[in-house]
This record gives C-alpha cells, structure tokens and sequence, in this order.
C-alpha cells in the first residue's frame, strides 16, 4: 500500500482498500503546552503508533485531529481548548461518516491523558444509536499496564523524539531548551482530589506553572536528539507489540457479532429499539 494515511490516498485506493478489510485507526490529539516540545507533542505521538498499529493489521489511519480538550494546560498561550462536548459531538459524526463510509472496525487512540473525557462518551453512545462496538484504546493505559516497561520521565521524553522521527518531522524538534523537569507539581498538594477518579476526570483544574506539563530535556545536539529519537522508537516498537492489535480488531469483529445476537434476544436495549423504531 502506498501510504495508511487516508487523507493521502485518491478515492479510489480507499475504496479498493475496503473490499477487502475495514478498519480505521483515528489518533486523537491536542494542541497544548508541552515544555519545549512543539505544540501538537501528543498528536504526533498518537499518529505515529497509530500508523505502527496500522502497518500491523493492515488498517488505515484517519490522522489531523490536533483540536480537542487539552485540560490543565490552558495556561500556557499556545494551548487551544476545546470543550469536552465540542470534541465529543464532532467525533461522534466522524465516526457516523466512517461507518457510512464502510469502516466498520474503528479504533480511536490518544497518548493525551484526557482524552478519555472526551472518547468513551462517544464509544457508549455509538453503541446505543448504532448497534456497532467501536473502540477507545489509551495509550497511556497500556504502556502503563506493560509489563516490563518501567518508565521514566526520560522515557516520555524519547517516545516524543521517537514519534516525530517516525512521521518525518524529527527537525520539528528543538535543539535546545530551558526548562528542566520539576517536581512535585504545582497542583500535587490536591492529589487527594485528583485520586477520586481515572485521570483529569474528578475535579477540574489548571496548571499553576508552566513547567508542570512534561517539561524538556536539554538537546544541544542533533547527534543527542538522533539517540533520543531511536530510544523512542525501540519503546514505541514494544508498545505496539504489547497491545496485540491484530487480536484487538479481531476481537472487535467478534463482539459485533456477540451483540448482533444480544439485539436479537433483548429487543428493547437502546440499539436494538432504535433500529426497529
């Protein structure tokens, strides 16, 4: 296949594509503050596994989605907040286009911490109006729950590098920068609050200094961000091998099939209904 990316192939290449599988990875990212990293860090994170995934399950991949809720970041100037509501509504008749389109198999992915806030209401919802199971995979979830991993803020730091070198763009990357990496946090005196739910979801809040959001290492070198950038790639690699997507999107073929059944027996669960209305 030429390119994964959807929006760069002609028509016809996406529609011979869907002959013959349907499935679609989308990345969802944010524009925000990302200590001396460019703006759109988390976007290019998730486009890069997301195309990794996709070269291993023969997917394509939706990519340009950089415009969702950031979060605590919206102190920094360069931060472009969306609602929560706002993203959840636009995803929501994204994947009703791709569903018409015949990607039936949706695999939406975020590296932002957030984007569960925005991602699972429109998995729920989808089910109930549909009939049809997509997916939210976190990114942050998995490489979490890998066993083996044993992060580091270093970590964090070359899978970023890593990811621009995947998509191209390693010179996107600054060669030096000022902030180091502090801790705690400005907003850590209220971890009693923020530990009452899954991340960013118990209270809202803002970042009380710029330099709480995965502040940057200094790269004087392009040699230096050369070597960051393959570290970040060797782990990005072992994520993507953890996740399985193969059995992912097999899977999720599977329980289409499981809940087609379940419709049938339970006429009145909402999917069900609103076929039949």
């Amino acid at each position: 296949m030429r390119t994964r990316f959807l929006p760069k192939l002609i028509n016809d290449e996406v529609e011979h594509y869907l002959e013959n599988n349907d499935i679609i990875i989308v990345p969802v990212g944010t524009t925000e503050l990302h200590g001396g990293f460019p703006l759109d860090s988390e976007t290019v994170v998730s486009e890069a596994i997301a195309l990794k995934l996709a070269e291993k399950c023969d997917a394509l991949v939706l990519p340009n989605l950089p415009y969702f809720y950031a979060g605590a970041t919206a102190t920094g100037r360069g931060t472009t907040q969306v609602s929560v509501r706002a993203g959840i509504d636009y995803l929501f008749e994204l994947a009703e286009s791709l569903l018409r389109q015949g990607f039936r198999r949706q695999v939406y992915i975020s590296f932002h911490g957030p984007a569960h806030i925005t991602l699972s209401p429109v998995v729920r919802d989808f089910m109930d109006k549909h009939g049809v199971p997509i997916l939210y995979l976190d990114l942050t979830m998995q490489m979490f729950s890998a066993k083996g991993f044993g992060l580091t803020v270093d970590d964090f730091h070359s899978i970023t590098v890593g990811a621009y070198d995947i998509l191209g763009r390693l010179e996107d990357v600054p060669l030096t920068c000022e902030y180091e990496h502090t801790r705690p946090s400005s907003v850590s005196r209220f971890s009693v609050l923020s530990g009452l739910a899954y991340e960013s979801g118990a209270a809202g809040y803002y970042f009380g200094e710029k330099s709480d959001h995965m502040s940057t290492p200094g790269i004087e070198t392009a040699e230096r961000r050369s070597e960051l950038a393959k570290q970040g790639c060797e782990v990005i690699d072992r994520l993507v091998d953890h996740i399985d997507i193969v059995k992912v999107v097999e899977d999720l073929k599977m329980l289409k099939t499981f809940e087609d059944d379940v419709m049938e027996r339970y006429p009145w669960v909402p999917a069900a209904f609103n076929k039949n209305r």
